[in-house]
């Protein structure tokens, strides 16, 4: 199966958890692209996956406009029925993730985890801790995949 996550990052926190959750997939055996929001120019480049993680900091108890505007970008890609996991890295309130859920939940129509959204603080995720908690994750979105 092939899973897509596309991260915004603003001091690479948020792209070190989009790295860690590839990992996770890649060892339950999925192919897995990580690519910045950035990278993805128009709907085209969200076709052909299974499994889709959305993934941005919380800055100033928002998600970042970047990742607001990928998202108008995705709601053009129909991924009805996908599945789906948002995550995010914050040092405050962490409500970005959540945010991303709920869109991808009640407006992509899409099939969510289980485990609601993720999010990490700054300073756990280059810790052992951060990795474990990010592989699980990834894990569990991975687990919604029928091979």
């Amino acid at each position: 199966m092939k899973v897509l996550i596309a991260y915004d990052s603003r001091s690479g926190h948020t792209e070190k958890m989009a790295e860690y959750m590839a990992e996770a997939g890649r060892i339950a055996g999925h192919e897995v692209d990580v690519k910045k929001i950035s990278e993805i120019k128009n709907e085209a480049g969200l076709a052909g996956y299974d499994a889709y993680l959305f993934g941005s900091p919380t800055y100033h108890r928002d998600m970042t406009q970047g990742m607001k505007t990928f998202l108008f970008l995705a709601q053009k890609a129909n991924l009805a029925g996908k599945v789906g996991g948002a995550f995010g890295s914050y040092t405050h309130s962490g409500d970005a993730p959540k945010l991303i859920f709920d869109t991808m939940e009640f407006v992509f129509k899409m099939n969510m985890t289980d485990l609601g959204s993720f999010n990490l603080l700054e300073h756990l995720v280059h810790t052992g801790e951060g990795l474990k908690d990010c592989h699980d994750y990834g894990k569990g979105v991975m687990t919604k995949l029928v091979k």
